[in-house]
This record gives structure tokens, C-alpha cells and sequence, in this order.
């Protein structure tokens, strides 16, 4: 059923996979569809016919989903500043937890997909982000491009579509049940917001261990 205004009860929400209860979840009225909203260190998947959507800076998000069900997800993942990340070597060198966080996401987003029916051979994988909006000499962004690269390559997980680089913001919106992806530009006037919750989330990834940063 859908609800006559954007105020929405959870009564209203279509069921969510298990695990996936906390995320923020409404009725998008500009859109005309229920709609997931995931941050730094989430990702959803869904069954029916949601949107899903987040805002990158230097993090990047994996649109993936079985594209013969229509079940898929978006996570939305940043690599911490790490001097012992190395782009070639992220899966064979014991580097800190934090550092194996983009590993985490992807293995999670993935996993959840193809145990709800999903199957490997016919996912369909589109990646966006990757700005430069962070003022330092490091060029996370840039990391965070070769590292989901790098793992796709290493996953044998063709990239269908992408949106990667760039020294601007992105709002994603991400439509799982037909893979359709809207991406907007946001003006560099919004970086300055964008640049300081990528700031506190590195702060972040520094402290927690790997099993406390995905709240699902």
C-alpha cells in the first residue's frame, strides 16, 4: 500500500531482509518509491523494488544486484589513510583491520545478495565515487577507484557501468529490481559538508574494529 504523505510510519515499509532493520528507510515522494538512505560503512539490500541511495565524496559505492531476480544492494565504503595499504598487494599482506574495510563491504554486499537468491554468474556490478574532495596530499579517492578495481578484477566481476574520479560529490540513487543508477553532480559548494564527515569517519575507521564499522 502505498502512504498518502511523505510521513510515513514504518507500518507502511516494506519488509526488509533480516539484518538490514536499523538502515533509514522512507517514502521518497519525488521519486514515487520507498527508498533506502545508507551512509559511510552501510549497505543495503533489497527484494522490493526500493531505491537506494547515498552521497560520495572520496568513498565509493558498488551497485550490484542479479539481474534475471531483480534483488541487489549499494554499499558505501572509504580505505582509511593507511601508509601500509598497497593498491597491488591489499589481500595478501596482513594490514590492519581498518584498512580491510573496503574488503569487508564488498565480501558482505555480495554474500547477502547471493544468499537471498542470487546468483554469482548473473550479477550485474556498476561503481561510482571516488572524488577528490578531501584537502590533502594523499588521494583517498584514488585509492578507493584502484582498490574496488582491483578487487572486482580479482572476483572475475565484470564492471557493467561507471562514474569514478573527478574532484566533485556524487548523489547516488540506485534502482536494484531494474539496475538503473541516477548520479548527480553535486556543486563544490556542498564538498566542505562532504569533506568533513569523510574527515570524522576516517577518525573513526582508525579506533573501531572491522566488525563494529557495518551497521546493518
Amino acid at each position: 500500500m502505498k502512504p498518502g504523505n511523505s510521513s510515513v510510519s514504518f507500518d507502511y515499509l516494506p519488509e526488509t531482509l533480516p539484518g538490514f532493520e536499523k538502515i533509514n528507510r522512507y517514502w521518497d515522494d519525488r521519486h514515487n518509491i520507498y527508498a533506502a538512505k545508507i551512509v559511510q560503512g552501510e549497505y543495503y539490500v533489497t527484494l522490493h523494488g526500493e531505491m537506494i541511495i547515498t552521497v560520495l565524496g572520496s568513498c565509493v559505492s558498488a551497485c550490484i544486484r542479479d539481474k534475471k531476480i531483480g534483488i541487489g544492494g549499494m554499499n558505501h565504503f572509504m580505505l582509511p589513510m593507511d601508509s601500509k595499504y598497497k593498491q597491488k598487494s591489499w589481500k595478501e599482506s596482513p594490514v590492519d583491520t581498518a584498512a580491510r574495510y573496503g574488503n569487508v563491504a564488498m565480501e558482505r554486499l555480495i554474500n547477502a545478495i547471493l544468499a537471498n537468491g542470487g546468483r554469482r554468474e548473473d550479477l550485474e556490478v556498476k561503481v561510482f565515487g571516488g572524488g577528490r574532495v578531501l584537502n590533502i596530499s594523499m588521494d583517498v579517492g584514488k585509492d578507493n577507484i584502484d582498490f574496488v578495481r582491483q578487487y572486482l578484477r580479482t572476483e572475475k566481476l565484470r564492471i557493467e557501468s561507471e562514474d569514478l574520479g573527478g574532484n566533485f560529490p556524487r548523489k547516488v540513487m540506485y534502482f536494484p529490481s531494474s539496475g538503473r543508477v541516477m548520479v548527480k553532480k553535486l556543486m563544490r559548494m556542498h564538498n566542505e559538508t562532504v569533506e568533513q564527515r569523510e574527515r570524522q569517519y576516517i577518525e573513526t575507521l582508525k579506533v573501531q574494529p572491522v566488525e563494529g564499522e557495518i551497521e546493518i
